[in-house]
């Protein structure tokens, strides 16, 4: 493709090229390194309730949970500052390069990973160790998505950029895939014992083999025509940055991208992938295995989805389609997860109804960032207990000289007493997993498909979204920081919040206020406030 023919405006209506092989080269060959560097990201995704006992200190099972959640956080808070470094070089050096200096970065940090001692071996070291692995995950993770998305939309053809970029949009659930199938191969493939003390290593030592054929095949690619034209021209931008947010013509477009747009679809994107697998195998204490292949199946159908919404914007709008996506999981969420209680772990439901739960405290905290700073008194180990459990109980009014008491049934608990509270739950029919003979499994994957369908409605358009908002010479800046935003700090921090909110609250399901309100407010602003962008041309400078 010359650059000529690449930047040739629409006629009639009409693309000016066709489907040509090198198109569908550069969604190919940047959609399978996307796959890579996601699968490198969300291993720790997939594992961080397994690292909680792997590098974090023993005797309070959420405070650890919540360290591993923190640690898994910590990449995500991280992404918006590798947007601001590797957009600025994207939009000055070019967007081919970049891309390859973030891949590199993620899979040597991935790799490193699986060299880390555990907390056993070196103590707070290991904790810190990798949370610096996650730093540099994020960063290169905040460079990535804008580098790729951008490099495909600037080859696509005008009527095709929202199906173009959409097979972009299905590299991060197929990389979560991708990660769930190699863990479950090597916890199926050995004992528990082993894959506790050597085996969890491989699927991140095997990130080396995928980063080697990365690096291949991004070699092989040429640099975007549109970012070719305007710096053969003297047109790019020499301070990216700025042009981007000092300027509020184009910062403004930025917080409304973010807001409107990107934070909205983050929160249902981790909702209904992430914390749907962590609320199965924490809350309804679904074996890992049956939680993997549904979570795994519900992705395998709904994949094309992402495809389908992304053609399907090219010819009614990215923006309508998005908002739905967000109105709909405002409007579902709470029903559709007592949905997989019901049909997941009966036992827990008909126990949870049967048996009301109460604890009277002083001297309770909301804990999110836990580490040695951290206190637990009786009230949080009492509260830790049972939502490790996955048992709602309500908080009430301190009991005058008790720290702690509780009421399950007509059973009366002074103070925390492990023992007791264990006895009780028992006597009172609170099962201590799921059962598999009382899972409804077609029920529970049909949720399951639902909820990724949203997620196909809000990501499947937003990259040519995000891309048609901004000109091409700060285009990557630009589109990467409410991206990141979006989806590393709203949607990110998602299960370490909801995990502390359901802790505090005693409320299994208390959690789900937080993506329900934030995709509720980006319901609101994008339709108020953001125009439909799918008529917006890209292949020539803006």
């Amino acid at each position: 493709m010359t650059t000529k023919a690449a930047v040739l405006p629409q006629q009639n209506g009409a693309p000016h090229d066709d489907f040509k092989p090198e198109e569908k080269r550069v969604i190919f060959a940047s959609s399978l390194g996307t796959v890579f560097e996601w699968y490198d990201f969300y291993l720790y995704a997939t594992l961080a309730p397994f690292f909680a006992a792997l590098f974090f200190p023993k005797g309070n099972d959420t405070a650890a949970l919540l360290s591993a959640f923190a640690t898994y956080a910590a990449g995500f808070l991280v992404r918006p500052f590798g947007a601001l470094v590797f957009g600025r070089i994207g939009d000055i050096v070019g967007r081919k390069y970049t891309f390859l200096i973030t891949i590199v970065c993620m899979g040597g940090a991935t790799f490193a990973v699986g060299l880390l001692p555990t907390y056993e071996a070196i103590g707070w070291a290991a904790p810190i160790l990798l949370v610096a692995l996650r730093l540099v995950q994020g960063l290169a993770l905040g460079g990535e998505y804008g580098g790729a998305a951008t490099y495909v939309a600037e080859h696509a053809a005008e009527h095709r950029r929202g199906y173009d970029t959409s097979w972009i949009q299905t590299t991060a659930t197929l990389g979560f895939f991708l990660a769930l199938m190699v863990i479950l191969g090597c916890r199926v493939g050995m004992n528990a014992q082993d894959f506790s003390q050597w085996g969890w290593r491989i699927p991140f030592l095997v990130s080396l083999i995928l980063l080697a054929f990365s690096v291949y095949i991004r070699l092989k690619l040429q640099e975007s025509p549109v970012f070719l034209k305007i710096k053969n021209e003297g047109q790019t931008s020499k301070a990216p940055l700025t042009e981007s947010f000092a300027n509020w013509k184009n910062g403004k477009i930025v917080l409304l991208a973010l807001l409107g747009a990107t934070a909205g679809q983050g929160v249902v994107w981790y909702t209904g992938q992430f914390y749907a697998l962590f609320f199965l195998t924490i809350t309804l204490k679904l074996d890992y295995q049956s939680a993997y292949i549904l979570i795994a199946t519900s992705l395998v159908i709904g994949t094309p989805f992402f495809i389908f919404f992304g053609w399907l914007s090219d010819k009614i709008g990215r923006k309508k389609i998005i908002m739905l996506g967000c109105l709909i999981a405002v409007v579902t969420y709470f029903p559709l997860f007592k949905g997989l209680t019901h049909y997941v772990n009966p036992a827990l439901e008909a126990a949870t109804a049967k048996t009301p739960i109460t604890v009277a405290a002083t001297d309770c905290s909301f804990h999110i960032f836990v580490g040695p700073w951290s206190r637990f008194s009786d009230c949080d180990k009492a509260k830790d207990f049972l939502t490790k459990q996955g048992i709602s109980f309500k908080s009430v009014p301190a009991v005058e000289g008790k720290t702690v008491y509780t009421k399950i049934g007509d059973v009366e608990i002074v103070g925390w007493d492990e023992a007791k509270y264990k006895e009780a739950l028992k006597a009172a029919g609170f099962p201590a997993k799921a059962d598999p003979a009382q899972v409804n499994w077609v029920m529970t994957e049909l949720i399951l498909v639902i909820m990724v369908i949203y997620v196909t409605m809000v990501y499947g358009p937003i990259a040519a979204f995000l891309v048609e908002l901004f000109p091409a010479r700060i285009r990557y800046t630009s589109m990467s920081l409410p991206y990141h935003i979006g989806n590393g700090w709203f949607g990110g921090m998602l299960p370490l919040l909801a995990t502390a909110m359901v802790a505090a609250s005693g409320d299994i399901y208390y959690g789900l206020w937080y993506p329900i309100l934030v995709a509720l407010m980006t319901l609101v602003l994008g339709t108020l406030f953001l125009k439909e962008t799918k008529n917006h041309k890209v292949r020539v400078d803006l």
